[in-house]
């Protein structure tokens, strides 16, 4: 049995359950979540493209197993840097290779700060995946475990890697950096999701790379490739396990930060793009 997520109407609102992936095929639908994550907007929008102009976009030729990817529509109504056209996870050699393509621009757009960590936004292009969240070092079954690559100007949660170089390894949040986070069902948070939290006094498993924040969140040394349209994280096997097959799905998104002891410390609180449409995670990777 595999989690599922639903993306619902306009809200975005989003439930995960405990039923087997759908594999059919993806609705050309895209919802943006009202929220407090400073969405990104843009005037320049392109006309759409053709049914065989989205079949053309494809991941390297370096691709060496099985798998099937996600083709999705362009969207008037998202920004082109979060516009999902394409998202794939093949496997190289010894890595599992996230890649999602863009209309326009990826990563080019960071979000605003906020000026302190209350209510600070953070942009991200997300892989939900039907991996375990003991996998990568967290107790069992603990929700969605997801891959993300995120920018976040406010703060710098990758405490042990100096990602811009400049000798001080607490100045990068703005940098596009990687995440593994545990999603859990949050109808507090108005993408109704957010960051699993560790309760006051738990001491769960938690990966080495934990960045001591109390969520289920994991700072691996893993560097995104941002390279015109497309958006790569390269991920050793294993470091999931090296798992035969797994499935998975595209999401592009805005989290925002509280320090109220009242709130999650990480909602998701705008959904941009969805590369299946529903949440389905009808990509597969297999080797």
């Amino acid at each position: 049995m595999t989690p599922r997520l639903l993306l619902i109407g306009v809200t975005a609102s989003l439930v995960a359950t405990a039923a087997c992936a759908d594999t059919g095929d993806a609705d050309d639908s895209a919802a943006t979540a009202a929220g407090g994550s400073g969405s990104p907007t843009s005037s320049a929008r392109h006309p759409a493209p053709e049914p065989s102009a989205q079949a053309s976009v494809e991941p390297s030729a370096e691709r060496d197993s099985g798998e099937r990817g996600i083709d999705s529509p362009e969207s008037a109504d998202v920004d082109p840097a979060f516009d999902l056209l394409a998202t794939r996870v093949s496997v190289a050699g010894d890595e599992a290779v996230f890649r999602s393509t863009v209309v326009d621009a990826a990563g080019a757009a960071i979000p605003e700060p906020a000026g302190g960590l209350d209510g600070a936004p953070v942009w991200s292009y997300v892989w939900p995946t039907t991996l375990d969240s003991a996998v990568v070092g967290f107790e069992p079954e603990q929700g969605i475990l997801a891959l993300a690559a995120t920018s976040h100007p406010d703060f710098d949660d990758t405490p042990l890697y100096d990602e811009n170089g400049d000798g001080d390894p607490a100045n990068d949040g703005a940098d596009w950096h990687a995440h593994w986070v545990v999603l859990v069902e949050d109808a507090s948070c108005d993408g109704q999701l957010s960051v699993k939290p560790i309760p006051e006094g738990a001491t769960p498993s938690l990966p080495a790379t934990w960045p001591e924040l109390p969520i289920l969140i994991d700072s691996p040394d893993y560097t995104p490739e941002l390279v015109g349209t497309n958006v790569e994280l390269r991920v050793p096997l294993a470091d999931i396990g090296a798992p035969e097959s797994f499935q998975f799905d595209g999401v592009t998104a805005g989290l925002r930060v509280s320090t109220s002891p009242h709130d999650p410390l990480l909602c998701v609180a705008d959904v941009f793009d969805v590369a299946s449409g529903d949440l389905s995670l009808p990509g597969e990777a297999s080797r």
